[in-house]
């Protein structure tokens, strides 16, 4: 998807999971809604900021009132996942002014948050944007049916298991290739797949890109 507009309403319902090919963040400025993503769902609300880094996908349903986000560009680094600013108000003032000094300004005042979600689907979303999983095994520990375990999770993230944790990790093996200095051999390894090539075409399927050419030119290069 192009990079979304500076203030954007959100009508009530479902928004299907998506991703953009740039970071920027997502700062709440009314009504509320569910980010389901990488890092599992969280009901955000008016200050809360959501860090999006580049082609991650996650999907939004969107509470009956609406909401108002002001999506501002990623122009330094920031953990993906959930923040809060105090003032969201003042950070809209100053993005009326100058997008890039409205950055500054949230840089300044964002406060980490966690994920409000703790059941089963957040705990197994997290796993897989780390790491491979043995869902028939994982499913069991927990008491679980494989076939309930996939229908569950592909209701809240909109994607299957499998799928899930190979684009997660995919977009992470990217930005490794993009930021680091490691042969694309060892990202490979330690981003779970079964060897390069594997993991050259999942990125390739995520991103449009080779982890070869994200290492020459990236949106994943960030300034510190």
């Amino acid at each position: 998807m192009a990079h979304p507009p500076l203030r954007q309403g959100l009508a009530g319902g479902d928004l299907a999971r998506h991703r953009h090919a740039e970071g920027y963040l997502a700062v709440v400025l009314s009504g509320g809604y569910e980010e389901a993503g990488e890092g599992g769902r969280r009901q955000v609300a008016p200050g809360d900021v959501i860090v999006h880094h580049p082609f991650e996908a996650h999907l939004n349903r969107v509470r009956s009132r609406g909401a108002v986000v002001l999506n501002l560009p990623l122009l330094a680094w920031l953990p993906a996942g959930f923040g809060r600013v105090a003032d969201p108000d003042e950070v809209a003032r100053a993005a009326e002014r100058d997008p890039m000094a409205a950055f500054h300004a949230l840089e300044a005042a964002f406060t980490p948050a966690p994920s409000h979600g703790s059941d089963w689907p957040d705990d197994l979303a997290r796993l897989l944007a780390a790491e491979p999983a043995n869902l028939q095994a994982w499913a069991e520990a927990r008491g679980l049916s494989a076939e309930h375990l996939s229908r569950g999770f592909r209701k809240v993230f909109g994607v299957a298991p499998q799928r899930f944790g190979l684009e997660a990790r995919a977009r992470a093996a990217a930005a490794d290739a993009a930021s680091s200095k490691a042969s694309l051999a060892s990202i490979a390894f330690d981003r779970g797949f079964a060897d390069q090539a594997h993991m050259t075409r999942a990125v390739a399927a995520v991103t449009g890109r080779t982890p070869g050419a994200w290492r020459v030119s990236s949106p994943f290069k960030t300034p510190a």
